[in-house]
């Protein structure tokens, strides 16, 4: 009983998580160019996103997956830890480069709030196929924001090796996407 709670717990904040959910408080920049505002922005966004979805393996602990499913999202956490620790090694060597640069307006937070609280309640409350379905739809949306955000960043970053890790961190996202999307088709067919 002594474990459950805290994976409970675990589970309830990668769920959250895997929706884009609730973000810190807005922050103005640092009077910065707008294309470094971008960046910082993306890279702050994409930081929190990978940082959160490193977690989602954790959910096996609490709800049983097939072999194909719970092998996918041990990739993506596995993918989304290196690409959380490259942000944060660029991070060390340029202080402009900030990863808690999160600015999004009220509305778009309580929105994000408000799927959040929805896709927890559909993960808690579903189990076998039901569970593997939401689970990789979830994972799905994750993944395309992730290398969207990426993407993003690179066009905005002036530094070319800066440039290609979030390429390759955007390559990396957008691969997983389509593998989801592949195991998803593969499982309503």
């Amino acid at each position: 009983m002594k474990i459950i709670f805290p994976l409970l717990a675990v589970m309830l904040s990668a769920t959250c998580i895997l929706t884009g959910c609730q973000s810190p408080k807005s922050r103005s920049p640092s009077g910065s160019s707008a294309a470094q505002s971008t960046r910082n922005n993306c890279y702050s966004l994409l930081h929190q996103l990978l940082n959160d979805q490193k977690n989602v393996s954790l959910l096996r602990f609490i709800k049983r997956e097939e072999d194909d499913v719970k092998n996918l999202v041990k990739k993506i956490a596995a993918a989304s830890g290196a690409g959380a620790k490259r942000l944060e090694e660029l991070a060390r060597h340029d202080p402009s480069i900030k990863l808690d640069d999160i600015r999004l307006p009220p509305g778009e937070a309580a929105t994000r709030g408000a799927i959040a609280s929805t896709k927890k309640k559909e993960l808690l409350g579903k189990s076998g196929d039901e569970f593997e379905l939401s689970l990789l739809l979830t994972q799905l949306q994750a993944l395309s924001y992730a290398w969207h955000l990426a993407k993003v960043a690179d066009e905005n970053e002036s530094q070319p090796d800066r440039a290609r890790v979030l390429a390759g961190v955007s390559k990396d996202m957008e691969n997983l996407y389509h593998e989801v999307f592949a195991l998803l088709l593969s499982k309503t067919k």
